[in-house]
C-alpha cells in the first residue's frame, strides 16, 4: 500500500512536471497540459496508474479550495449584490441549455426519460475548467468573468436537486441520504451552522490560533477547516464546492483572509491539477475506439449547440460583443457534476450503463477539447473580432505624456481625473476591454493592452514619461509590472498603490518609496467624521487622526524590516497597539470632554 502511494505520487508528479512545462511552450495552456499528462498515464495510455475512481475523488478537493478561495474575494455585501446575475443568469443557463439538448436527444430518437436526465447533466460546465481558464487569462474582473463565476455558483446548486430527481424518473431506487424532507431539514440547519460559525466561532478560533505564532499550524487549521466544511456538505447531499464557496464569503472580510489565501494556494494549484490529470484518465478511448464517428459526432454537436445557446444568451447578459464567443467557449463543455448525475441515473436504470459510458467520454472529451477550442479562438477568431468591430487593441501611437497611469479601475479613475483637471496629459493602460470602451465614450484617453509588456510600456512613451502610476488591481501583475520598469525603464518614478500590507512591504522589497494604501485614508477619513457625529471638535478631531496616521506609518516601518518572522511581527503590533492605547490616553486625560458629554470624551482611552 505504502509503495502504491510513493510509486503513484511519483507519477502524478513527474506527469505535471515534464507535460505541463510543455503545453504551456507550445501555447496550449496548463490545463490541456495536465489533461494530456492523464490521458498519457492512465489506463487507455502506458498504464501506470489503473484506480482513476479514487484518483478524481481525492483530487475533487482541488475544486473545493479553489471555490473556498474564490469565496474569500467575495464579502458577503457584494455577493448580494451579485444574487440577480447568480439566479436570474444562471437559471436562464441551466433551463436554456436543458431545452435545447432534450430537444436534440429526441430528435435523435432518445426515450423521454433518457432525454431530461443526459439534458441536465449536459447543461451543466466544468467549474474546474472554466475558473481555472479565467484566473489564468486574468478575466475574473470582466463582464466575462462576473457571468461565468454566476453561472457556476447556480449549476453547483442546480446539481443537488438534479440528482434527487433521478430516483422519480428511474425504476430503482438510489442510494441517498434519507427522506427527502429530512434530506432538506438536514440541509438547512447545515447551512444555518456554518453561517453562524463563520461570523461568530471561527474568526476567535483563527485568532487564537494565529498567537500561537506557528505558522505550520495555522497552514493546518487552514486545511483542516477546509476539510471539515467539505465532509459536512457531503454527509448532507449538497455540494462539497458550495459549501466551502459559503464559508470563504463569510470570511472575506475577516483579518485571516490574506493568510488564508497565501497558504492554501500551493494545495489548490497542486490538487487541481491532480483532478484535471484524473479526469484526463478517465477518457475512456475503448469507447472512443469502438465507435469513433459516433463518439466524435456527439461531442461535435454537443459543443456546437451549447455553445450557440451561450453565445445567444452572452448577447442577453450584455456581455461585450468581442468576448461573447469566449464566453460561449468557456462554458460549453460538460462538467464534473455530470458523472454523478449520470453514475446515479445508471444505477437508477434511467438508462442502461453503454449509455452512460458514452456519455461519461463525451463529456471527457468535451472538457479536453475546450482548451483546444480556447487556443484556436485566441489564434483565429479573436484577431478577426478585432478587425471586424475595431475595439480597442494593444497598438499605442507614440505617447509623450509625463504620467503613465497602469490600470483604470476605481483607484486609477481618480487619479486620472485629478490630473486631467489640472491640464495635465496622462497615458492610460488598461486590459478590460469593457472598461476601455466606457472609458473612451466619456473622453478619456485609455489605451487596451497588458501594462506588465515592455513593449507595450515603450509604445506609452516610458523612455520620455517622468513617472508611472501602479494602479492594477492585481496583487501579482502588480509586482510583476514594478519588475518590468525597474528593469527596463529606471529612470521612472514609481507611485504605487497597494492592496494591503503584505502588498506593502512586498513593493518595498523592490525600492517602491511612494506607496498608498487603498483603503487606509478613506476609512480614516471615515473615521474622523464618525468622531465629530459622536460630537468631537474639528481640532480634536485632525490632532487624533493625525496621530493614528503618523504612529500607524511609523509601525509599518518598524515591522518591515522583521514582517517575515511572525513571532517579531506580532510582538511589534502588540507593541504598537500599547503604544497608540497610552497616547490616546494621554491626550484624554489632558482635554476636557468635548460636546457629546463623558461618553464622547473617554472614547479614545477604551
Amino acid at each position: 500500500m505504502e509503495h502504491d502511494l510513493l510509486s503513484n505520487t511519483l507519477i502524478y508528479l513527474g506527469a505535471a512536471v515534464l507535460v505541463v512545462p510543455l503545453a504551456k511552450r507550445l501555447r496550449l495552456g496548463a490545463v490541456l497540459g495536465y489533461l494530456l499528462g492523464g490521458m498519457a498515464i492512465g489506463p487507455w495510455g502506458l498504464r501506470l496508474i489503473e484506480s482513476v475512481t479514487d484518483t478524481l475523488h481525492f483530487s475533487e478537493f482541488g475544486v473545493v479550495m479553489l471555490l473556498f478561495l474564490i469565496g474569500l474575494e467575495l464579502e458577503p455585501r457584494r455577493l448580494w449584490s451579485l444574487r440577480q446575475p447568480i439566479f436570474g443568469w444562471g437559471g436562464l443557463q441551466v433551463g436554456s441549455c436543458t431545452v435545447a439538448l432534450f430537444a436534440a436527444a429526441l430528435a435523435l430518437g432518445a426515450d423521454w426519460k433518457t432525454a431530461v436526465v443526459g439534458a441536465l447533466g449536459l447543461s451543466l460546465s466544468s467549474t474546474a475548467i472554466a475558473l481555472a481558464t479565467l484566473e489564468e487569462r486574468k478575466l475574473k474582473a470582466t463582464s466575462v468573468g462576473s457571468a461565468g463565476l454566476s453561472i457556476l455558483l447556480f449549476q453547483d446548486m442546480a446539481a443537488i436537486p438534479m440528482i434527487a430527481l433521478i430516483p422519480f424518473v428511474g425504476s430503482a431506487p438510489v442510494a441517498g441520504h434519507g427522506p427527502g424532507w429530512l434530506v432538506a431539514l438536514k440541509s438547512a440547519l447545515v447551512i444555518s451552522l456554518l453561517i453562524v460559525c463563520g461570523r461568530y466561532l471561527l474568526r476567535p478560533l483563527l485568532r487564537v490560533i494565529a498567537n500561537t505564532g506557528m505558522r505550520e499550524i495555522f497552514t493546518a487549521s487552514a486545511l483542516l477547516l477546509v476539510l471539515a466544511i467539505a465532509a459536512l456538505m457531503q454527509w448532507v447531499g449538497l455540494s462539497m464546492a458550495l459549501g466551502s464557496f459559503v464559508a470563504g464569503v463569510l470570511l472575506a472580510d475577516s483579518e485571516y483572509r490574506h493568510a488564508l489565501e497565501s497558504d492554501l494556494e500551493p494545495f489548490k494549484g497542486l490538487l487541481l491539477g491532480l483532478f484535471f490529470i484524473a479526469v484526463g484518465m478517465t477518457v475512456d478511448v475503448g469507447v472512443l475506439l469502438q465507435r469513433p464517428l459516433l463518439v466524435s459526432s456527439l461531442v461535435l454537436a454537443f459543443l456546437a449547440l451549447k455553445s450557440t445557446v451561450l453565445y445567444v444568451l452572452g448577447r442577453r447578459f450584455g456581455i461585450a460583443r468581442g468576448q461573447q464567443v469566449l464566453f460561449a467557449l468557456l462554458l460549453a463543455q460538460g462538467g464534473e457534476f455530470a458523472f454523478v448525475v449520470f453514475g446515479a441515473a445508471a444505477a437508477a436504470r434511467v438508462f442502461t450503463a453503454p449509455i452512460a459510458s458514452l456519455l461519461v467520454v463525451v463529456v471527457a472529451l468535451s472538457m479536453l477539447v475546450t482548451p483546444l477550442l480556447l487556443l484556436l479562438y485566441d489564434q483565429l477568431i479573436a484577431p478577426r473580432l478585432r478587425k471586424l468591430a475595431r475595439p480597442p487593441d494593444d497598438r499605442i501611437e507614440p505617447q509623450d505624456s509625463p504620467v503613465i497611469i497602469a490600470g483604470f479601475g476605481r483607484f486609477g479613475q481618480i487619479i486620472g481625473r485629478l490630473l486631467l483637471a489640472n491640464r495635465i496629459r496622462a497615458t492610460v493602460l488598461d486590459h478590460d476591454p469593457d472598461q476601455v470602451d466606457l472609458l473612451r465614450k466619456f473622453g478619456f484617453t485609455v489605451f487596451y493592452g497588458d501594462a506588465t509588456r515592455s513593449d507595450l510600456l515603450r509604445a506609452a512613451g516610458a523612455e520620455t514619461a517622468r513617472m508611472i502610476v501602479v494602479a492594477i488591481d492585481d496583487v501579482g501583475d502588480s509586482l510583476a509590472l514594478v519588475d518590468v520598469v525597474k528593469r527596463n525603464f529606471p529612470h521612472l518614478k514609481i507611485l504605487a498603490r497597494a492592496r494591503n500590507v503584505s502588498h506593502y512591504y512586498d513593493l518595498m522589497d523592490r525600492g517602491v518609496t511612494i506607496l498608498e494604501r487603498e483603503t487606509f485614508e478613506a476609512a480614516l477619513q471615515l473615521g474622523g467624521q464618525v468622531l465629530q457625529q459622536l460630537g468631537y471638535g474639528s481640532e480634536r478631531v485632525g490632532k487624533v487622526v493625525q496621530q493614528f496616521r503618523e504612529h500607524n506609518f511609523k509601525t509599518l516601518r518598524a515591522v518591515y524590516p522583521h514582517y517575515r518572522d511572525q513571532h517579531q511581527v506580532i510582538s511589534l503590533a502588540k507593541q504598537g497597539r500599547q503604544e497608540l492605547e497610552e497616547m490616546f490616553a494621554r491626550d484624554a486625560a489632558g482635554l476636557p470632554p468635548e460636546a457629546g458629554g463623558e461618553e464622547a470624551g473617554s472614547e479614545p482611552s477604551q
